[in-house]
């Protein structure tokens, strides 16, 4: 009987092998991002909230971040996954929030290093929509949707269903579904709810899993996956 490490690796080989073969070609326009896209935000009205929210936080910010190259550098706080894909010196990501509008293309890791103002700019579009809170986005889960990213051999921007929830917002979503859970992964900003243009959330949900990184669930119905940063697992 194959163990769980026979099962990825099998799974990620298959996975490969559809890639390389041209089994995704229909995704239509597909490339790597290359180092030399600058980033843009187009941060849109901020008033739209979910009709059972109560937007009366306190938001660490009400405006977007200043808009300028971005030169400063900073450790980063989390390590990147570790991943069969190789590495690269620069990772660029792109969004598109399906709540408010925004929208977020840059490059948020250069030269070994994670870039402050970068992960400033996602903290506040990945921010809870509902209450207008901020919170660090966990940079492994951004490293996630990267890896993604290239597994899927795609340069359209995620977008975003859910990124962080304050715990007021979780609190409330759970008494209308069952499927919230209590500690969230979300209300820690090591958690988001993602689709892409094109691709199917199953198509997603399989690039996912052949990464074994994390949590991996599968919302068909509601045409999403979910990642997060916890061990690794997929519902």
């Amino acid at each position: 009987m194959k163990n769980d490490e026979d099962i990825i690796i099998a799974s990620r080989r298959k996975f490969l092998k559809k890639l390389a073969c041209g089994s995704f070609l229909a995704l239509g326009g597909s490339e790597v991002a290359t180092a030399a896209v600058r980033h843009v935000i187009y941060p849109a009205r901020h008033g739209h909230h979910h009709a059972h929210a109560h937007a009366h936080a306190h938001a660490q910010s009400s405006h977007a971040p200043a808009r300028h190259a971005y030169s400063r550098i900073v450790t980063p706080q989390t390590h990147a996954p570790t991943s069969y894909l190789r590495s690269p010196g620069h990772k660029m990501l792109s969004f598109e929030h399906t709540h408010t509008g925004d929208k977020l293309k840059l490059t948020y890791f250069e030269r070994g290093r994670y870039i402050k103002e970068a992960l400033q700019e996602i903290n506040y579009l990945l921010r809870d929509f509902r209450t207008d809170d901020i919170h660090p986005i966990d940079t492994a889960l951004l490293d996630q949707l990267f890896f993604l990213k290239q597994t899927l051999g795609v340069n359209k921007p995620f977008h975003i269903i859910s990124g962080y929830r304050s715990p007021h917002t979780n609190a409330l979503l759970r008494k209308y579904s069952h499927g919230v859970a209590e500690h969230s992964f979300h209300t820690q900003g090591r958690a988001i709810d993602i689709r892409l243009e094109g691709v199917s959330s199953k198509m997603i949900r399989n690039a996912a899993l052949s990464l074994a990184q994390g949590g991996v669930g599968y919302y068909p119905q509601d045409n999403f996956v979910h990642l997060d940063t916890g061990d690794f697992r997929t519902w």
